[in-house]
C-alpha cells in the first residue's frame, strides 16, 4: 500500500484544463507579456513596472500625466510604446484599458472594510487568484520541473529573506531527487556552490529573489550563467536585471500590507515546480518516497498523528 506521500504524489499530478475552460491570463502577467523585451532601457522598464503596478489607474492617463508619474519626459513614453509593438501612446493605452476594464468588471477581493490584518489577506487573496489564472495553462511549470529533475544535482539559491523559501524547497525536493544542493550565503561562497555543481554535471539553477532583491543574487546568477548553468527564477517581477539573466521566470505577487512582506503565492509556486518535478519521473519519485518511509519510520522522525 503506498504511503499518503506517495497517494498524494500521485493524485495531485499537474493535467491541463485548457479544453474545459480557456482562463485569461492574470492582468499582470498580460503586461508582463506585453512588456516582455530584451532591449527596453531604464527608464522604459521604469514605464513598464509602473503601468504593471497601477494598472487601472495608469490606462487612464493623458500620456502628460503619466510621465509625470514615473518622471520621464513625454517623447520617452512615446518610444516606450513603440518600443513593445504600438504605433503610439493611444493604440497602447487603448490596450492598457481593455485590460483594466476586465479586471474592474471581473470577480476580485471584496472591498467591504476591515482591519489592517484582514486587508492584508485580502491582498494575498488576490495574488493567489492571479495565481491561480496563470496556471490555466501549466505547461511552463511541467516543463521547468522536468529540466529540474534531470538536473544532477539541482542548486537552489535563496539568499537573505528569501533564504527561507529556498530551504522549503531543497528540504522537500531532496525526498523526490538524489542530489539537491542548497545555496543560501552569497559571495565567494555562492560562486564555489555554483562552479562545484556545474563541475558535477548539474545543468539548472532554481532561484529565488524576493523584495528586497539582493545585488549578490544577482551577481550569483550571473555567475551560474557564465559557468553554463541555467536558472529558472522565482521572484515578484518579471521585469529587470534578475529576470533578464534568467532563462525562465516565474512571477508572482507577493503581500505588502505589513511591515514584512508575506509569500503565499511565491509559496505556492515553488510546491507546483514540486509537484511538476515529482510528475517528471514518477518510478523514481516512488522509490523515493518509499525508502524515506522506511527510514523515518525505523528512525522515528515524527510524532504518531
Amino acid at each position: 500500500m503506498p504511503s499518503p506521500q506517495q497517494a498524494r504524489a500521485q493524485a495531485s499530478a499537474i493535467t491541463s484544463q485548457k479544453a474545459v475552460a480557456e482562463v485569461e491570463a492574470a492582468p499582470a502577467s498580460q503586461l508582463r507579456t506585453l512588456f516582455d523585451r530584451p532591449r527596453l532601457s531604464p527608464g522604459q522598464r521604469r514605464i513598464a513596472q509602473y503601468l504593471i503596478d497601477h494598472l487601472t489607474e495608469a490606462a487612464f492617463l493623458s500620456i502628460t500625466d503619466l510621465a509625470d508619474r514615473v518622471g520621464v519626459s513625454q517623447p520617452s513614453v512615446t518610444r516606450f510604446a513603440a518600443a513593445v509593438g504600438f504605433s503610439g501612446y493611444p493604440a497602447l493605452r487603448e490596450r492598457l484599458q481593455t485590460i483594466a476594464l476586465g479586471t474592474i468588471g471581473g470577480p476580485g477581493v471584496s472591498e467591504e472594510s476591515g482591519n489592517e490584518l484582514q486587508s492584508a489577506v485580502d491582498a494575498e487573496i488576490e495574488n493567489l487568484e492571479n495565481l491561480r489564472r496563470d496556471f490555466a495553462d501549466p505547461a511552463q511549470v511541467v516543463d521547468t520541473g522536468r529540466r529540474l529533475s534531470e538536473s544532477t544535482p539541482l542548486t537552489v539559491l535563496g539568499l537573505r529573506i528569501s533564504a527561507s523559501l529556498a530551504e522549503y524547497f531543497a528540504y522537500a525536493a531532496r525526498r523526490i531527487h538524489p542530489d539537491v544542493r542548497l545555496v543560501t550565503l552569497g559571495g565567494s561562497v555562492a560562486y564555489d556552490a555554483l562552479l562545484q555543481s556545474r563541475e558535477a554535471g548539474g545543468s539548472w539553477v532554481l532561484a529565488f529573489s524576493m523584495p528586497r532583491h539582493a545585488q549578490e543574487t544577482l551577481s550569483a546568477i550571473r555567475v551560474a550563467r557564465r559557468a553554463g548553468l541555467r536558472v529558472a527564477l522565482i521572484t515578484d517581477l518579471a521585469l529587470g536585471p534578475l529576470a533578464d539573466e534568467a532563462d525562465v521566470t516565474f512571477a508572482t505577487g507577493t503581500g505588502s500590507r505589513l511591515v514584512f512582506d508575506s509569500y503565499a503565492a511565491p509559496g505556492l509556486m515553488a510546491a507546483a515546480l514540486l509537484q511538476a518535478m515529482t510528475d517528471a519521473d514518477p518510478e523514481r519519485t516512488h522509490a523515493r518516497l518509499e525508502e524515506y518511509e522506511q527510514i523515518s519510520e525505523q528512525h522515528q522522525f515524527f510524532l504518531k498523528d
